[in-house]
């Protein structure tokens, strides 16, 4: 059933002040002397020592909490190609979920540039203003060119998260997942539909964990991603095989794992029975599962499953991963968001899913009970104890890779840091935490 009608849709981005975000001050602004050192002719004088030491642009702006969260509107939710103006609603509500669940400020930027080359130099020059990039809903396979390009070319973090975030949140479901159905990760059979940015992007990472290449099978729309195949271009032929297979039926028969982020209604019941004992599926389409949670349940009563839907267990949700990522990154400065950290990240989900789940969260989701099992695999996104798990992780990550400008000594005082953040952000909201 759905949560609201399209006039509620409509009338919650329009009504009272238009959008979802806001400017706020945050120093002094009532008297005469506010007002030199807001601007001039005192602001001077943090702008002589940035002269000097550029890196000073962290302590005296907002720079170390500000991500741009930039769309050219090519491949917008579902909806496909239908410009930046259209992004924009996408781009504020991204702001929003960074702001609530991680109090990270945001500009969101759509840019009306389709030239991949022309792109990447404008994102490039906002470079002097953010502490990282989150780029969005940019069509495949010009994303993967434009990301690699401004990871090379800036010093901040550059994050795809149409990419990178499905494949940490199923990268940490995947880990749960083994454990429950008694897999070893390097000899598990994964079959990927969808072979645009979140498929390619979830097969690397998965591969990172410890799944083996020659393992993945990858499927697009015209079926198994082959070898032999000249259509195919360097992502996809990153994965290709030259298995003697030709159709999504063909690669699901005796794998472990499925992990869909295609179209919905392309796995039948049947293609369901010939995978083998404990399948784990991950039916990611949205709004729509490439199979619906009761056929699968249905044809394998030993499945695994989440879906992209906050309607069934195990939602696999990026407003799990990318708050939390560039908290972390911002917090110590980062040049870059690596692999080690995206790994750091998914571990982190799948460790927080093994404890108690305070009340709250179980309120928010109608429930007396949630624990770790095949029905809670990732932990919820209402859960704020998120943040101090998985910024956390992706700080030490950064650190320890070598990418971060600076270090943080007391762990505890951070975590206590963060979480004084998401409480203060939600106070307003009267979302309750006693008992966490």
């Amino acid at each position: 059933m759905a949560l609201y009608t399209i006039d509620e849709a409509k009338d919650y981005h329009s009504k009272g002040r238009k959008g979802k975000i806001e400017v706020v001050i945050t120093k002094p602004f009532q008297s005469q002397k506010d007002l030199s050192l807001a601007y001039t002719h005192g602001v001077a004088e943090p702008c002589l020592d940035i002269d000097k030491n550029k890196e000073m642009v962290y302590e005296y702006t907002a720079k170390a909490n500000l991500v741009a969260v930039i769309s050219n509107g090519t491949a917008v939710l579902g909806l496909g190609d239908i410009g930046p103006e259209a992004s924009k609603p996408v781009m504020e509500g991204k702001g929003l979920l960074f702001k609530a669940f991680a109090d990270v400020d945001v500009f969101d930027i759509e840019i009306d540039e389709k030239d991949p080359q022309k792109l990447i130099s404008i994102v490039k020059s906002m470079e002097p203003t953010f502490g990282g990039i989150n780029l969005e809903d940019i069509k495949a396979p010009e994303c993967f060119e434009i990301e690699e390009e401004l990871k090379k070319i800036t010093d901040i973090p550059v994050f795809h998260d149409d990419q990178h975030g499905t494949a940490i949140i199923s990268g940490g479901a995947l880990l749960n997942a083994i454990k429950i159905a008694n897999k070893n990760i390097e000899e598990i059979k994964v079959v990927f539909n969808g072979a645009g940015a979140a498929g390619i992007s979830c097969a690397r990472l998965f591969n990172s964990l410890g799944v083996k290449k020659e393992n993945i099978i990858l499927c697009d729309s015209k079926g198994v991603v082959k070898k032999d195949n000249p259509k195919n271009n360097k992502y996809k032929q990153e994965f290709a095989t030259k298995r003697e297979i030709e159709t999504l039926a063909d690669a699901l028969v005796d794998a472990d794992v499925f992990a869909g982020v295609s179209v919905g209604n392309v796995v039948s019941k049947e293609m369901l029975k010939t995978m083998a004992e404990n399948p784990i599926v991950f039916a990611m389409a949205n709004p729509t599962p490439e199979i619906s949670y009761e056929d699968a349940v249905e044809a394998r009563p030993d499945v695994i499953m989440a879906t992209g839907r906050s309607d069934y267990p195990n939602q696999v949700n990026n407003v799990l991963g990318f708050p939390f990522i560039f908290r972390g990154a911002l917090d110590v400065h980062a040049t870059s968001i690596n692999e080690e950290m995206k790994i750091a990240a998914a571990k982190a989900l799948a460790e927080m899913a093994h404890l108690p789940v305070p009340q709250y969260v179980c309120k928010a989701y109608n429930t007396n009970k949630i624990e770790f099992g095949s029905e809670y695999i990732i932990p919820k996104p209402l859960d704020l104890r998120v943040i101090e798990f998985v910024a956390p992780a992706v700080a030490k990550a950064a650190i320890e890779s070598g990418v971060a400008r600076k270090t943080i000594n007391n762990w505890d005082e951070y975590k206590l840091q963060l979480r004084k953040r998401v409480e203060r952000v939600h106070h307003n909201y009267q979302i309750t935490t006693e008992d966490n």
